[in-house]
């Protein structure tokens, strides 16, 4: 299975501890590429307009860069957008982890977590991650699912994103055939055992495993 990593240019409090030894390949979102550039890391993509660096610190990325520039055309799009679109269309990964997507501007982390709303991105859903410090974020199309629980994980929510009747089998609050007609989140639930069980018919679920801060 192949991963690919994009850094987007969300505070860096919010990175998992020791995000420069994840393992590559990196793709960096405007100022994502020149934070990839300054931990040592050699993205093999950078994307976006570069607003928010200067072009000194665009030189920088440039000349550490082991792959494309891809300078974003219009404001139709976000940098991170972009990205998504630019890494499934170049480099097929079958996962695609995003750092950097939440805290920050509230407009960067809302449209960051309905990117997958869009029907454009929708077919890409199962395949997007967005992780940081506290939180696994992991979106899901129609259909039943077995998850696992991430080790240093305490929480489980299930998020419907659009209208859905949706079921969870043995967590610890289940539901059965619940109708969700707006988006609303069912949190602080959690794993009974190691495993969880759910499905759903329509729609698009967003399920995050979370861990209180330090």
């Amino acid at each position: 299975m192949t991963s690919v990593n994009l850094l987007v240019g969300g505070p860096t409090a919010n990175w998992p501890v020791d995000l420069e030894k994840i393992p590559g390949p990196w793709v960096g979102a405007d100022r994502g590429a020149l934070r990839l550039v300054k931990l040592g890391i050699r993205p093999v993509m950078v994307v976006g307009d570069f607003d928010s660096i200067s072009e000194t610190e665009l030189e920088t990325v440039k000349q550490s860069l082991a792959g494309t520039v891809i300078v974003k055309p219009d404001q139709d799009h976000t940098d991170t957008q972009l990205a998504v679109k630019s890494i499934f269309e170049r480099l097929q990964p079958d996962e695609l982890h995003i750092y950097g997507a939440t805290g920050g501007r509230l407009d960067h982390l809302l449209a960051n977590l309905w990117l997958v709303l869009d029907p454009f991105f929708r077919v890409w859903a199962p395949k997007i991650r967005l992780i940081d410090r506290q939180n696994t974020v992991r979106y899901f199309l129609p259909g039943a699912y077995t998850i696992t629980k991430e080790a240093d994980k305490r929480y489980l929510a299930f998020v419907p994103l659009m209208s859905m009747h949706l079921t969870l089998a043995d967590e610890k609050y289940p539901l059965t055939a619940a109708l969700n007609d707006y988006p609303i989140s069912w949190a602080s639930n959690e794993f009974v055992g190691e495993k969880g069980h759910f499905s759903f018919d329509a729609g698009v679920l967003a399920v995050i495993q979370s861990c209180d801060a330090d």
